[in-house]
């Protein structure tokens, strides 16, 4: 990260039925070296997924200059393809749709300390 480039932050929060709560844990217990490779790749970094009941909450940061571009990215890699195959079945909305295909769904930032 450049002195003039210092990031950005990001949050997504969505659902965990509580049916498929553990095995969604038990998923991201094995994460799959390729996914978190091609996140890396992809600019992202200090990204991590907490849990509060049945809500997911994600943050990670991005460092690169096109964070459009680093998503889509992700999202053609097949190998990301199919961890979402086994991850998506276990996440339901709970916000307001702001990414109409999206699970995981922006959640904005109130406070900061830099």
């Amino acid at each position: 990260m450049t002195e003039h480039h210092r990031g950005e932050r990001h949050a997504l929060v969505v659902g965990v039925p509580p049916e498929r709560r553990e095995e969604y844990l038990d998923l991201h217990r094995h994460m799959w070296p390729q996914v978190e490779q091609m996140l890396r790749a992809a600019n992202v970094r200090n990204y991590s997924i907490f849990i509060a009941g049945d809500t997911l909450l994600a943050y990670y940061e991005y460092i690169g200059d096109d964070h459009t571009a680093d998503m889509r990215r992700i999202a053609a890699d097949p190998v990301t393809r199919e961890w979402w195959r086994h991850t998506d079945p276990c996440q339901v909305r709970i916000v307001e749709e702001r990414e109409p295909e999206a699970l995981w769904q922006l959640i904005d930032e109130v406070w900061h300390l830099p």
